[in-house]
Order: C-alpha cells, then structure tokens, then sequence
C-alpha cells in the first residue's frame, strides 16, 4: 500500500518545499537519492572540493547550501528535516533570526580585540554561565570560566588545569583517569583520554600517565585513582559518541567521593550533553550536590554554530592557577561571547526546557513504538532529552539506515556500540519530529525486515 509524506519547510512549500516520499512495504524508495557525478553537486565537489581538500572524512555527495529551523536544503534544492543539529551544535536550529541579526550588528562593531585587554561580553558570558548554573540546580561552586574556541580545547584546558591543579601537591601527581567509550576531542592531550584504537593509534604515543576505567563498575576507579599520582577524572555524564549511554547516579556519586577523598579534580565534559540538551541546563543538573564537578567543559550548543568553548572551575582550582597558565588568542571574542550570551539566556530557561521534555517525550514514545517492532534486533531506546539513541545487535548496520533515511529527506547520524543517534534542535517543531519519525520508522522497516 503506497503512503505519500508531504513534507512542509517551516517557511512553507519550496520548489520542491512541499516533496513526497513514496513509500511501499517492500522497499522505500529515494526521494533523494545522493547527486550523481555528473550533477551539479558532484561536479562541485570533484573540481572544488576534493582536490584541495584534506582526506579526514568520508561524506557523501551532498552539499548543503542553507538551512532553516530544523531543515537542511542541498545545493540540487531538495529538502531534508535534521535530526543532526550538526551534531547537537544548532540547538536553536538553523539560520536563528536572532543570532543571525547579533552576528550583524557585532560584526559592525567588534569582532575581536584580543586577551591583552577586557571586553563587553566575554565578561558577561562567563558572569551567566555561573550565575545560571548555579541557579539550574548544576555545579553549585561554579565559580569562574575560561573562554575558548571549541570543545578540544575546553577539555585541554581542563586537564591543563588538572595538571596545575595537582602540581600543588607533588610533581608526580600528573596522572588522569579516563573511561571505555569515551570521547573528549582529537588534539593530542584529549584525544589521550579518548580510548579508541581507532583514533589513538595513528597518532601514538600519546600523553603518558592515562588510565581507563570502567563507568560501569566503580571498582575499577578504586584500582586506579592514587593520592600520590592521580591529578584528574574526565567522563561525560552521557555519553555522546561513545553510544548515547547515561552514567548512573549512583556512580557519578561514588566517583566524586574517591575524587574528594585522593584530593583529585573531577571534570565533568558536557559539550555535547550541555545547554539543554538533557532537559535541563546541565547533564549533570539531575545528580545531587555531592556528585558536582569541579571543572565543566561546554562548547558545540554555546555558539549555535560559531566556535565558541568554555571551561568552568570553581575556586579552589582557580587558586592552582597564575597570569600566564594557559591563554588563546581568539577565545572570548566580543561577537562569540554575545552570541554565546543569548544562547545561555535561551537555553536557560524554564519554558524553553519544559518544551524540550515534551518533545523528548514525543521521541521517546515514537522510537519506543519502533524498537517495540523489532525487539530481537533494537536493544534499548538510549539517552536523555534530546540526546537519544537507538542501539541495534550486531546484525543490524545503523549507518546502512542513516543512508536511506538521508535518501527519503531525514539526516540522522551514528555513534558508537550500535547507535543510531538523534541530536535535533532544541526547538524543533512537531511537525518535522512526526515526519521524520516516520521517515525513520519505514528506514528501520527496509533493514530489518
């Protein structure tokens, strides 16, 4: 039986704006298959692209030319809806009309003046994400922030200040404890506590005095973590690409105790489950005082596409640390901590968060309706607010049906142990949500059938 889906862009039917996805129960067929080499698109990207380009991703042959909420348009003008979020970085969607009309009037005054001296926003960018923080319920020390330009640089700021940090103590107190699926960055320090062969091995040897644990078993910290050597733990209170998995209250709580009891920093990395991601500013807003970092990481959401990233500490890291510890030359810039700035006000709020529990719980029933159709090869509907994930067994290829979701109009990516990840915008109306659902539902069908 054949189901058309009408698709409508939140500015109405395009050229294609208004595009339907036939569907039959034997086989979903392209909408949007990928552009051919001789397209428009494949003639770009052969002359353009990939002979200046450096050989670090596989893409596939599509170029987006514009976006708008919570969809993407390519350069052949078909329309997609974007579970991505360019993974969970455009949390107020795409082309925002209000960070749009800040990047034009701060580009009109000042972009950049340097560290050398203060500037409007960066000094309030980092009096909000203190204040708010602590008035969300989440890291309630918070106490100063560090500005910079992405997430691998908020986490090497953070095992910098890990470093520093245990110096105080003794200069063999250097060592970091790490944990199985982790993913903190590819420059070379977090990509050291990024334990996967794949990335790692390429590039060893790395930092040395890295161990890794297992944040399902807190015995396994217990083995690891040393007064005398252990400066730092690093570990995402859900982690992103490592499989969408939440760490247990009850660990995160154990864990902080250890930290406390062998004077070590705990870090909490929050860059991709941060700023309202979860349902909440942060994460690790959920967990009591006792669990609370004493250094948070925060970047991807912050500037809603311009590379912004911060690092939060609280005072008593803050007392470790001297004029000339660590610097940037870009972090902390007037036009990324204005818009920084806006984001922290939206994503902060109570009305915001409350529509982003409503549409997790839209997801959560709609996924769970999916993996209820196939229980022998869905595992578990993974994640939190808006950080969801579908894992498979291991007779099932997610990216085989993020491929054919991509070719019928949805963007969905992967991650690690079998995920199938879904990151959309914050703010994504519901209409592209029951949509692309379905889009999902008929992918799933197709591959697992």
């Amino acid at each position: 039986m054949l189901r058309n889906i009408v698709l409508k862009s939140s500015r109405g039917s395009l050229s294609g704006a208004a595009r339907t996805f036939t569907s039959t129960a034997a086989r979903l067929q392209p909408a949007t298959p990928d552009p051919s080499q001789e397209s428009s698109t494949g003639q770009y990207i052969n002359t353009i692209t990939n002979p200046y380009t450096v050989t670090t991703y596989a893409r596939p042959n599509l170029v987006f030319t514009h976006g708008k909420g919570a969809y993407l348009f390519d350069l052949e003008n078909n329309q997609y809806i974007d579970f991505s979020a360019g993974i969970a970085v455009t949390g107020l969607g795409h082309a925002n009309p209000e960070i749009a009309d800040i990047i034009s009037k701060q580009a009109g005054t000042l972009i950049h003046c340097s560290n050398l001296f203060h500037n409007l926003y960066a000094g309030e960018l980092a009096n909000k994400l203190v204040t708010k923080t602590k008035s969300s319920g989440g890291m309630h020390d918070a106490q100063r922030v560090f500005l910079c330009n992405s997430g691998t640089e908020a986490n090497e700021a953070a095992l910098k200040f890990g470093r520093k940090y245990g110096k105080q103590f003794s200069d063999s107190k250097t060592e970091i404890i790490t944990f199985q699926n982790a993913f903190h960055g590819r420059s070379l320090g977090a990509l050291s506590v990024t334990p996967n062969p794949k990335y790692q091995q390429p590039f060893s040897p790395l930092i040395p005095g890295v161990h890794v644990a297992d944040a399902k078993d807190i015995t396994s910290v217990e083995k690891l973590i040393s007064k005398e050597k252990t400066c730092a733990v690093i570990i995402e209170p859900i982690q992103g690409e490592g499989g969408v998995s939440t760490i247990d209250t009850e660990f995160l709580i154990a864990l902080k105790k250890l930290c406390e009891k062998n004077d070590v920093l705990l870090i909490y990395d929050e860059i991709q489950c941060g700023l309202g991601r979860s349902g909440k500013l942060w994460a690790h807003g959920f967990l009591p005082k006792e669990a609370h970092p004493d250094i948070l990481t925060m970047a991807k959401a912050l500037g809603n596409g311009f590379p912004i990233g911060a690092t939060m500490i609280t005072e008593k890291v803050e007392q470790a640390l001297k004029v000339g510890d660590h610097g940037t030359t870009y972090g902390g810039n007037p036009l990324g901590a204005r818009i920084g700035s806006y984001v922290v006000d939206q994503v902060s709020d109570a009305d915001f968060l409350a529509k982003v529990e409503e549409k997790s719980d839209k997801f959560v029933k709609g996924l769970n309706k999916i993996a209820q159709k196939y229980p022998s090869k869905i595992l578990e509907v993974r994640g939190k607010g808006l950080l969801l994930g579908l894992q498979f067994d291991s007779s099932v290829d997610p990216g085989k049906i993020a491929t054919i979701c991509r070719e019928n109009g949805l963007i969905v990516i992967t991650a690690g142990m079998n995920v199938l990840r879904l990151v959309p915008a914050l703010n994504i109306d519901n209409e592209a949500i029951e949509n692309g659902l379905e889009i999902l539902s008929k992918a799933i069908d197709e591959v697992c059938k």
